[in-house]
């Protein structure tokens, strides 16, 4: 079969398509036929050799795929073979590939009204999106900014807050993106590479206040968004893809009564990440969140590693073999 497989840390070009030997499933597992698999920032961290996890190569990227199952290991029930499949591989490898195996257990059913590229967006991005909003309980009278608005969580969070009936501030890097974020659903779209963006946007909501920021970016930009915030908000932060985290002191929280979450992963009481996959799959299906793809061949791995990291794309990068 053929698949990515790397045989060092470096940049995307250490990512090579070509054939390798086809994974067979042990007891307990099953043998999925990938029809998306999904490309994250663990990824591009993983490749690089900068993530804590370092896998022994040489190794076959991914860790999200969807497809239909064509192969059982001993014990898997018969009722598997041929049911359209997705699933996260964990810190595993082995998702950039025609094939990958998973345990039984690990996989969820996709939904016939669901697409196997939504479903790759649902089962990793999703979830933490689902994870974020269960921080924000975001309501019908917020205000919410959201920080990279166009990105694969980002975008998700614009569309799942504007049906939520709030008001939405998407704030992305560039013309096309904040564009994007309009597309989406944000009410006002702003491009942060602009000077006095943030003052744009105070006039752009005419004296409403901002009540909730979502940040995925830190540095700067996640600064501007605090200050953007009204005295009594909240942040949520889900990440800083910027290279370092957004400053807001203990002194500043108190004064100016913000509360500050962090949305890592699921919350107490929600029943744990594949309770979080679940849900993220159903505001798939039910019209929440429609997942924003943007595919490239199987092949073409390099490029689509390329064009996430310099914020090139829309949405959630999906590879098709």
């Amino acid at each position: 079969m053929k698949a990515i497989r790397q045989y060092a840390f470096g940049g995307p070009d250490v990512l090579v398509h070509e054939e390798v030997p086809e994974p067979r499933p042990g007891p307990g597992q099953v043998r999925v036929k990938v029809a998306a698999a999904g490309v994250s920032r663990l990824d591009l961290a993983v490749r690089a050799g900068v993530h804590p996890w370092s896998p022994a190569l040489p190794m076959v990227s991914g860790r999200e795929v969807a497809g239909v199952v064509e192969a059982l290991g001993d014990g898997v029930a018969a009722r598997w073979l041929g049911r359209r499949v997705v699933t996260c591989l964990g810190l595993d490898s082995g998702g950039y590939a025609e094939l990958a195996v998973r345990e039984v257990a690990a996989v969820h059913e996709i939904a016939p009204e669901v697409s196997d590229e939504a479903a790759v967006a649902a089962v990793v991005t999703g979830r933490a999106a689902v994870a974020v909003l269960d921080a924000a309980r975001v309501t019908a009278g917020d205000v919410v900014l959201v920080l990279g608005a166009a990105g694969g969580v980002g975008g998700m969070l614009v569309q799942a807050a504007s049906n939520l009936g709030a008001t939405v501030v998407g704030v992305a890097g560039g013309p096309a993106r904040s564009a994007a974020a309009r597309r989406l659903g944000a009410a006002v779209a702003a491009d942060h590479r602009l000077p006095g963006w943030a003052g744009l946007v105070v006039e752009e909501l005419a004296g409403r206040p901002v009540t909730t920021v979502l940040d995925g970016v830190g540095g700067e930009l996640g600064r501007q968004a605090v200050d953007l915030l009204a005295d009594g908000g909240s942040a949520v932060v889900f990440g800083w893809v910027s290279g370092r985290p957004t400053e807001v002191s203990a002194r500043e929280l108190y004064e100016r009564g913000l509360t500050l979450h962090g949305a890592p992963g699921p919350a107490p009481g929600t029943g744990g990440v594949r309770r979080l996959e679940e849900r993220a799959l159903a505001a798939v299906r039910d019209g929440l969140i429609t997942p924003t793809v943007r595919r490239f061949p199987l092949a073409d791995a390099a490029t689509a590693h390329t064009e996430l990291e310099s914020r090139g794309t829309v949405g959630k990068a999906v590879l098709v073999p």
